[in-house]
């Protein structure tokens, strides 16, 4: 009986947070994926959904957080894996060492984006016809790599990403959604001439984009977890937060 008991608690314990959604696996040449769906729990489908990318650590609460606030307004939402079921590094030297295998193989980077793209569109109760890809840090390059590889979406919305890409968009019309960027102003990580490649990139393309540099903010401004100082190049920043996250809501009204 003790035994049993022990094992209630910890799934009690394992379940504590109650998110909304559920894990869902699907796979990419040959790799198991574990991503994260919430839907909608009012209205009837099919509805618009929303790809969000992970920070560099993987797919992990924070992400599903995200997930299911957007589930609450509508959106079913699908918390990609990029990395693989079960791989999700613990230390900044094993997360730098992750995401640098997906950042300098933008063909490895933008498959897996496209089979999560894949995954949302035979989803039941997903319009296919109104899909959108968020990410955050690493996740941010991640959604940006999918509007690289051409993938027919109305919109992606990068929060404090990286915006280079080993294999840059050239051709008009490549970049076929909206494109948003919260672009944190005093971020050391994404430097000046970064972004103005980005801006050139987006200019020579002929992209829809649109980009806020958010005052006083450096890296993963919209993360509590980062803490509050931003002399370390990383910290949260709630006025940042709270306006990228509404004006990510209006972008998402206005393309669907």
């Amino acid at each position: 009986m003790k035994q049993v008991l022990g094992s209630i608690f910890i799934l009690l314990l394992t379940c504590a947070p109650a998110l909304a959604g559920e894990s869902v696996t699907y796979t990419h040449d040959g790799t198991t994926l574990e991503g994260y769906v919430a839907m909608p729990e009012e209205g009837e489908g099919p509805f618009p959904a929303i790809l969000i990318a992970h920070q560099w650590k993987g797919l992990g609460a924070y992400e599903k957080s995200r997930a299911d606030m957007l589930a609450k307004l509508g959106y079913v939402a699908f918390a990609v894996d990029v990395y693989g079921q079960g791989i999700r590094p613990d230390t900044q030297e094993a997360a730098a060492a992750e995401s640098s295998k997906y950042k300098s193989n933008p063909e490895l980077a933008r498959g897996r984006m496209m089979a999560a793209l894949e995954t949302v569109r035979e989803m039941e109760n997903v319009d296919a016809t109104k899909i959108a890809a968020m990410g955050y840090c690493f996740g941010g390059t991640m959604a940006l790599e999918l509007a690289r590889a051409g993938a027919d979406i109305d919109g992606v919305v990068s929060f404090h990403g990286g915006l280079a890409s080993e294999k840059p968009a050239t051709e008009v019309g490549t970049l076929k959604p909206a494109i948003f960027i919260h672009h944190g102003a005093e971020d050391p990580y994404v430097s000046d001439e970064e972004v103005a490649r980005f801006k050139q990139e987006m200019r020579d393309t002929k992209a829809d984009w649109q980009f806020i540099s958010y005052a006083d903010a450096v890296h993963a401004f919209t993360e509590k977890e980062a803490g509050n100082d931003p002399s370390k190049g990383v910290a949260y920043n709630e006025k940042a937060d709270k306006r990228s996250w509404a004006y990510t809501l209006d972008f998402f009204r206005l393309i669907f």
